[in-house]
C-alpha cells in the first residue's frame, strides 16, 4: 500500500472501527471540502482498503473481516428486512441449521414466533435469541468459541453438525464473487459451513447486496448449491443469469425505493457514529 497522508489514515482507522465512513461527516470532521475526501476515498479505493457506496465508503476486507460490531452496523436495515422474509419462508415444524453472521443473526430474532422447531446452529448468539422460546428447541454445536464473534468453530462442531439431516440450513457468507463462490475468511468456520450444506434438505443463502462488493479468501461453497437466495434487492445481470440458469430462487427483500430509503437511513446513523467517534 502507497504512504497514507495523516487524514487517510485517520479515515481508514474510522472505517475499521464503524464499518463505513460518509463524505459529508468527514469533511465537518476535518474541515475540509466534500472533493478532499472524495479524493482520499478514492485514493483509499485504489489501494483495496476501501470500497466506494452511495455517499461514502466501507472497508474491503480481502484477508480479515470487519469487527462484529462493525458488522452489524453495515447495512442493518437490509439485514432486518432479509431477516424477515427469510424467516417467512420457514415452516412451523421445521428442524434447521443456522450458521454464524449477523444477518442469519436476524433471520433468528425473526423466527421468535415459529412454533415447533428444532434449531442446530454454531452461533452462540442466535442461540441466546431463540432458546427462551418455549415452541423452539435449540442445540448448539460444541467446540472453541472464537471471542470476536461467538462463532463456534473446529472439527468437534463439524462433527455434531454431520449427525443431523435437517429441513433447512441458513447460511450467510462474507463475499460473494462474479462467478458465484460463497467467500469467508476463517476456514475452521468455512469447515463448519460446508458441513451444514451438506446437511440440508434445502439451503437458503442470507446475503445483503454489500457482499457483492467485498472479498474474502476462503471459498465455502458455490451459489449452485444453493436453492434459495434472500438479499434486499436485485442482483447484477452477471450473477442473476447464473442464479437463472441453475434453478436458484432469488427473493428481493425490500423494493428498490425501500432499498434507498435504508441506505440513507444507515448514513444517518454511520453520521452519527462518526460525530461520536
Amino acid at each position: 500500500m502507497a504512504v497514507l497522508s495523516q487524514r487517510q489514515t485517520d479515515i481508514l482507522n474510522i472505517a475499521r472501527a464503524s464499518g463505513r465512513v460518509m463524505v459529508e461527516d468527514l469533511a465537518r470532521r476535518f474541515e475540509v471540502s466534500a472533493q478532499t475526501i472524495r479524493k482520499d476515498l478514492n485514493d483509499l479505493c485504489e489501494q483495496r482498503a476501501l470500497t466506494r457506496i452511495h455517499g461514502g465508503a466501507i472497508i474491503a476486507s480481502g484477508v480479515e473481516n470487519l469487527a462484529y460490531e462493525a458488522r452489524r452496523f453495515v447495512a442493518a436495515d437490509e439485514k432486518k428486512a432479509i431477516g424477515a422474509v427469510a424467516a417467512a419462508r420457514i415452516p412451523n415444524g421445521s428442524s434447521l441449521f443456522i450458521n454464524i453472521g449477523t444477518t442469519t443473526e436476524e433471520v433468528a430474532s425473526a423466527l421468535s414466533s415459529h412454533q415447533d422447531l428444532l434449531v442446530i446452529t454454531n452461533n452462540l448468539n442466535v442461540a441466546m435469541l431463540l432458546y427462551p422460546h418455549p415452541r423452539i428447541e435449540v442445540i448448539v454445536a460444541g467446540g472453541t468459541v472464537r471471542r470476536s464473534d461467538g462463532g463456534v468453530i473446529g472439527s468437534t462442531a463439524t462433527q455434531l453438525i454431520g449427525q443431523f439431516k435437517v429441513d433447512y440450513a441458513i447460511i450467510g457468507a462474507s463475499a460473494i464473487d462474479e462467478e458465484g463462490a460463497l467467500l469467508d475468511f476463517d476456514y475452521r468456520e468455512v469447515q463448519v459451513a460446508q458441513a451444514i450444506i451438506a446437511n440440508a434438505r434445502s439451503v437458503m443463502l442470507v446475503a445483503d447486496s454489500t457482499k457483492l462488493h467485498r472479498s474474502a479468501p476462503v471459498r465455502i461453497a458455490h451459489l449452485s448449491q444453493i436453492q434459495t437466495f434472500v438479499t434486499d434487492r436485485p442482483l447484477p445481470d452477471g450473477l442473476a443469469s447464473l442464479c437463472h440458469s441453475r434453478g436458484i430462487e432469488v427473493v428481493s427483500a425490500m423494493s428498490a425505493d425501500d432499498a434507498d430509503d435504508a441506505a440513507e437511513a444507515t448514513e444517518t446513523a454511520g453520521s452519527a457514529v462518526l460525530r461520536r467517534a
